[in-house]
């Protein structure tokens, strides 16, 4: 039995994409072979779409660090055949064929059952962006940021920055989004924003080692000037949740928010995030966090996937794409 992928192969150091049918996997010990239904397009997917080294570990391979779909084989007492399940990070789409495929094989500790109130389409309009999305929410949660300060929010038409502004503004924050993209002030104010701010007019002063603390906190997934500005200017005993470095991998801060106001600076990685934290974040965006993202999700075939993935990597992409596998 054959499968539909989308498969990269290098050639002379050329990396491209195509639809093919590859073999399915016979079941190994200790994994479960999925049908996926649905997955999702993130940033990481598209850097290994065009072979971007340190995410896929080979190649030719399968991208898609995420999935949602139902258990077709079993080696785990932990599933049955025809359980909806749904699974991302770890190494999914990075050392194991990912999401762009119709089935996938992986280790049953990294799959999670689907929530009851969560649909195939539903779960992938968040995806790996959403639990990304909803671990910084809850790093500003559990610190008990008091709402009388703006949050702030980089990156905001991303997945991760869009999600963010929803679930914030869901929770009686008031939220300050950050966007380049001049034209996309109603989409924002749409997700929840109460205020809309140009990233050139917010980066136009030089950042200073302590800037007035306007916000109470915020979530950036841009890191490099950014980041140095925004804890800057990050009142006392803020949280700052930071998840990405579009922006640069580098940054530099002074020493005097961390010691004279208390901020802290928390790193997201829901790749590897425990299984526990995975379940609960899924649970919380299922019920409590759920947002509707319709209006910033498109549905694709895996066949227009090449477009979306040359629009992510060039920062032209709003909202979510999500991939539906079958007819």
């Amino acid at each position: 039995m054959d499968y539909k992928a989308y498969f990269v192969e290098e050639n002379e150091g050329s990396f491209s994409g195509s639809i093919q049918n590859i073999p399915k996997p016979s079941l190994d010990e200790g994994k479960v072979i999925i049908k996926v239904n649905y997955s999702s397009l993130n940033y990481k997917d598209a850097l290994a779409a065009t072979g971007v080294r340190g995410i896929a570990k080979f190649y030719p391979f399968v991208p898609g660090i995420d999935l949602a779909g139902e258990i077709l084989e079993s080696s785990s007492s932990e599933f049955d055949v025809g359980d909806k399940v749904l699974a991302t990070g770890y190494k999914i789409g990075m050392s194991e064929f990912g999401g762009f495929g119709e089935i996938v094989h992986l280790p049953s500790e990294w799959v999670l059952k689907m929530p009851t109130n969560l649909t195939f389409e539903k779960a992938m309009s968040y995806g790996t962006a959403g639990i990304t999305a909803a671990a910084c929410v809850k790093k500003i949660v559990d610190a008990r940021i008091e709402k009388n300060l703006p949050i702030l929010v980089s990156g905001s038409t991303g997945g991760v920055g869009s999600v963010a502004v929803g679930v914030l503004s869901l929770l009686g924050y008031e939220v300050h989004a950050i966007t380049s993209k001049v034209d996309e002030e109603k989409f924002l104010l749409k997700m929840g924003a109460s205020k809309v701010l140009l990233k050139d007019d917010f980066m136009k002063e030089p950042t200073k080692p302590l800037d007035k603390g306007l916000y109470g906190g915020a979530v950036d997934v841009v890191g490099g000037d950014m980041l140095a500005k925004i804890i800057s200017m990050t009142s006392n005993h803020g949280v700052v949740s930071c998840c990405g470095n579009v922006g640069g991998a580098m940054f530099s801060s002074s020493v005097f928010p961390f010691i004279l106001r208390g901020v802290q600076l928390s790193g997201i990685d829901s790749a590897e995030s425990s299984l526990s934290l995975k379940k609960e974040l899924w649970n919380l965006l299922a019920n409590d966090w759920s947002i509707n993202l319709q209006s910033q999700t498109r549905i694709i075939n895996i066949d227009a996937i090449d477009d979306e993935i040359t629009k992510i990597l060039n920062g032209d992409q709003i909202g979510r794409v999500v991939i539906k596998h079958g007819e």
